[in-house]
């Protein structure tokens, strides 16, 4: 979430003819992350979260594109793009880290038996 309002205060200051550009890209890329990780999670289905998860990594990367054409284009400055592609890189570190644990296999719980005393 942090990232999407971090986003949103970067392209304020980008040129108007950008609002229905490039402005609006990096801001639908940004909202795409937190709401995939949350309707995958909604789901209550591990295959349908780790899906969901990779959706969001994949607007994370498309994110982290428009970043850097952003740059490119000096909409954003220098420490702009650092600090918000500084973001983006932790917060792929937690969804790699977060789809690695979802496709580890589940540990069956055991139940918990009450000894017998019959022997």
């Amino acid at each position: 979430m942090e990232l999407v309002l971090e986003v949103y205060k970067a392209t304020g200051s980008f040129p108007k003819d950008q609002r229905f550009g490039l402005t609006q890209q990096l801001q639908r890329c940004a909202v795409s992350v937190p709401s995939n990780i949350a309707e995958g999670q909604g789901r209550f289905s591990r295959p349908d979260f780790h899906r969901f998860l990779r959706v969001a990594r994949g607007s994370l990367v498309e994110l982290e594109t428009q970043l850097m054409i952003a740059h490119g284009l000096s909409y954003l400055s220098d420490e702009g793009e650092r600090f918000l592609l500084t973001k983006t890189a932790e917060l792929g570190r937690i969804l790699n880290a977060l789809m690695a644990s979802l496709e580890k296999p589940r540990k069956k719980q055991e139940v918990n038996r009450v000894p017998s005393t019959d022997n």
